[in-house]
């Protein structure tokens, strides 16, 4: 269940389905963003697409000598978009692909719109999410909440993201769900009437023992979101933030203007992709033999060119050296900037007492290790607001909590009032009035070390205390152990076998130490396949920019779309048109609206 290479397939799909005729014309919606979690530009550009356009700009040329592919998400804006580039239509041929389910009522007015018979093909490709990793995904939605209830117009559509996520992998799944969250359950019970509503599209091959989904909310555990990472990818979302594989760099003191922004993609970097999920212990002796690695390859200043094989090997050689110096420049800037921060910030010393707050039962200790750091200048205004919430999960109902003292120390520190209500507001979202488990589990502290271990695997350390409670539940879950009364299922029927096939989604989002979770658990329990996805991927960084509970903490804008064929209008749609392009050469271009353009590279 590789989500990766699942959009690669698709696109893939794609090519060989209209590049079989000649070269093309890309015309795209929300989904252009995803393109560049598979190729780059430099990729799409050898795939002879040359032109970027957006498909609502009223401004386009008419150009009858290129072929148009439509990406698009099968929305009423879209749809009405597409009715009226059909009625006019600009291009000679139109390929149309919707990310997710269309209605009949909708072909049937694309079909009226077609006058001159433009369109030669429609189809479903589905994707409405976000292949952030192999084995994680996200939605790209922030709010989904108003209390304790959905978003109106936002239960739809994650609904219809995560059935999209279901008709990619081709799973049918019995699901069980969060009993402690009403919104999980109304999700449940959402995408278990879409799979009623198009049986056919889910009558995929039965197997053994049925796929699993298992619906969870972020307010059962609160507390991870909260915690810095120490593992490269994580890292970089939480200090310097992911946006479409990108870091902003421009912040960066003295940074060079190639380096002002740089992208991070485990698909086209060998070194990203081989210390994802490192420790920045080994991140560093990684970044070393890189660099020492690149010394030895680099040409020689005073290398002589004397003849026409020198000329040849110096030729074939520089583009692999470029793309290693490339490689070497953004990973030694990256790094260096998070150890900045990480020194700046007083990190490791705010890390050490999160994993103390999180995993350990000494209120004497945290009490006065808060205090303390509270009243360090050094401690940045966020990390300090974060201490404070994650003293007040932890210790919520003790009796000696200083809780209000600690809150005085903010406003001393100079917090603004936005940030010390998010206190509060964290409290109510995931305290234990709400919490359906026990996320809080004393540890013994003597046997923890106390020291950070470089370069060794699997070694616990003071900074990597804590598992989050998606791990707990999940290992129950596949001994047999969950239970139906915290996690019912829905409808008469539970699963008696371990499962195989699981896709957890958590309502709230999701995180990259829970995305480590899932990677772990992939790599070392046979037989059990798990893909992680949620509403949006969390980081703290950005949580400025809203106080409501359920936007407490703000997600990176990924992605929005992954798509997978399925031939659905080969058999349920009558307007589906088909015809014989012939074999003469065109331009290519690609269109798509503002809201997703910057996934590029």
């Amino acid at each position: 269940m590789n989500l990766i290479h699942l959009s690669a397939k698709s696109l893939a799909q794609v090519k060989r389905n209209v590049l079989h005729h000649m070269p093309i014309c890309l015309c795209l919606s929300h989904q252009t963003s995803i393109v560049s979690v598979v190729y780059t530009q430099s990729e799409i550009l050898q795939k002879e697409v040359y032109l970027f356009e957006r498909i609502d700009s009223q401004n386009r040329d008419n150009m009858k000598h290129l072929k148009a592919i439509c990406f698009l998400r099968p929305t009423k804006e879209n749809v009405e978009n597409l009715i009226q580039e059909l009625r006019r239509p600009k291009y000679s041929v139109y390929f149309i692909y919707f990310s997710n389910v269309i209605s009949k009522s909708e072909i049937k007015a694309l079909a009226e719109a077609d006058e001159q018979e433009v369109v030669a093909e429609v189809q479903e490709f589905y994707g409405d999410f976000i292949a952030v990793n192999p084995h994680l995904f996200s939605l790209n939605l922030s709010g989904v909440a108003r209390g304790r209830s959905w978003e109106p117009t936002l239960l739809p559509r994650t609904t219809q993201g995560l059935t999209s996520v279901l008709l990619a992998l081709k799973k049918c799944p019995m699901i069980r769900y969060q009993l402690s969250s009403d919104m999980a359950k109304r999700l449940g019970e959402s995408v278990k009437q879409i799979i009623t509503k198009e049986y056919e599209l889910f009558d995929f091959r039965k197997t053994e023992v049925p796929p699993l989904l298992l619906i969870l909310d972020r307010s059962d555990d609160a507390i991870t979101p909260l915690l810095n990472q120490w593992t490269y990818q994580a890292m970089v979302h939480e200090l310097l933030g992911l946006n479409n594989n990108r870091i902003d760099l421009s912040r960066v003191p003295g940074i060079s203007k190639d380096l002002k922004e740089v992208v991070l993609s485990a698909e086209n970097d060998e070194f990203y992709a081989n210390n994802l999920y490192l420790n920045f212990g080994e991140i560093g002796t990684n970044i070393k033999n890189l660099m020492e690695d690149f010394q030895k390859k680099k040409p020689k200043e005073q290398q002589k060119l004397e003849s026409i094989s020198d000329m040849k090997a110096f030729v074939d050689n520089y583009p692999q050296f470029k793309k290693m110096s490339g490689t070497v420049s953004k990973h030694v800037t990256v790094v260096g900037e998070l150890s900045r921060l990480v020194s700046e910030r007083q990190l490791m010393e705010v890390s050490e007492l999160e994993q103390e707050l999180a995993c350990q039962n000494d209120h004497s200790s945290a009490s006065q290790n808060v205090r303390r750091l509270l009243q360090n200048p050094r401690v940045s205004e966020m990390d300090a607001v974060r201490l404070v919430m994650l003293y007040a999960l932890r210790y919520e109902r003790h009796s000696s909590s200083i809780l209000p003292g600690l809150m005085e120390e903010l406003n001393r520190k100079g917090v603004s009032e936005k940030h010390c209500r998010m206190v509060t507001s964290m409290v109510e979202y995931g305290g234990k009035r709400v919490r359906g488990s026990d996320l809080v589990n004393p540890q013994d502290a003597v046997a923890i070390t106390k020291q950070f271990f470089k370069g060794l695997k699997g070694v616990e350390n003071v900074y990597t205390q804590h598992a989050p409670l998606l791990q707990e539940t999940l290992d129950q879950l596949i001994k047999g152990r969950l239970k139906d009364s915290h996690f019912p299922y829905l409808g008469p029927s539970s699963l008696r076998d371990r499962p195989q096939d699981i896709i957890v989604f958590v309502i709230g989002g999701a995180t990259y130490e829970e995305a480590l979770a899932i990677y772990n658990l992939n790599r070392t329990v046979p037989g059990v396949r798990i893909v992680l996805g949620g509403t949006t991927i969390h980081n703290t960084k950005r949580s400025e920019s809203s106080t409501t509970p359920r936007d407490l903490f703000a997600s990176v804008k990924l992605h929005p779309d992954i798509a997978i064929r399925h031939p659905l209008f080969d058999t349920r749609s009558t307007h589906m048109i088909k015809m014989t392009l012939p074999n003469t050469m065109v331009f290519s271009v690609l269109l798509y609206d503002p809201t997703s353009v910057t996934g590029l590279v």
